[in-house]
């Protein structure tokens, strides 16, 4: 590490293999779609961290930097991608729920910042729901910078090839019928109406 941060560890409940990355005051992030890295992507001004998980538990640490850190070794796969924080507070989420216990990841207040994700584990029990114990973990680096384009920097595991390796369409629910004839796509329309609200 380059400084001393400030960090936090803490368990997530990942839903829908996601875990998601907010500004409580509006979008953090332009859309991403998840095939770009296989790891971190964004949607609806959300950034979402993509699980091997369906279900349950991972172990998330955050390290809030002041500059850019060192990339730790170790991990399986790593990413960035850049957010503006309009309220001053970057927050780790459970699915569709309050606030992990973590610190937040905007170190200076309100404005720009680079997220950098790394993620092991993510093979271990793909697609398992619930999953009883902890076989994910994940660390997310973040520090003040100004915008850039989202960059894949390690890919090692099978999950994240997976990942990427499929077509947008198949990770993004498009309104119209033809996309509530897969498995993924009911989660994703059920996903999405609840976070409009909507119930039916």
């Amino acid at each position: 590490m380059n400084e001393s941060a400030r960090t936090g560890t803490g368990l997530v409940f990942a839903q829908y293999h996601h875990f998601q990355i907010v500004d409580p005051q509006g979008a953090l992030a332009d859309d991403l779609d998840s095939t770009y890295n296989g790891l971190v992507s964004a949607s609806g001004g959300a950034i979402e961290v993509t699980t091997g998980i369906h279900t349950g538990d991972v172990q998330v640490t955050v390290e809030v930097h002041t500059q850019p850190p060192d990339v730790a070794a170790d991990w399986e796969e790593i990413a960035e991608i850049s957010c503006h924080s309009r309220s001053g507070e970057v927050l780790v989420t459970h699915f569709m729920d309050d606030p992990a216990d973590l610190p937040s990841l905007a170190s200076q207040g309100p404005g720009p910042y680079r997220l950098r994700v790394h993620a092991r584990g993510r093979d271990r029990a793909v697609d398992q729901t619930p999953v009883d114990e902890v076989v994910e973990s994940y660390l997310i680096q973040s520090w003040p910078a100004a915008q850039q384009d989202a960059v894949l920097v390690k890919a090692t595991d099978a999950y994240g090839a997976q990942v990427r390796a499929q077509s947008a369409d198949d990770t993004i629910v498009i309104d119209h019928e033809d996309s509530l004839n897969t498995q993924t796509g009911r989660e994703r329309d059920i996903l999405h109406r609840a976070e409009r609200g909507d119930y039916s």
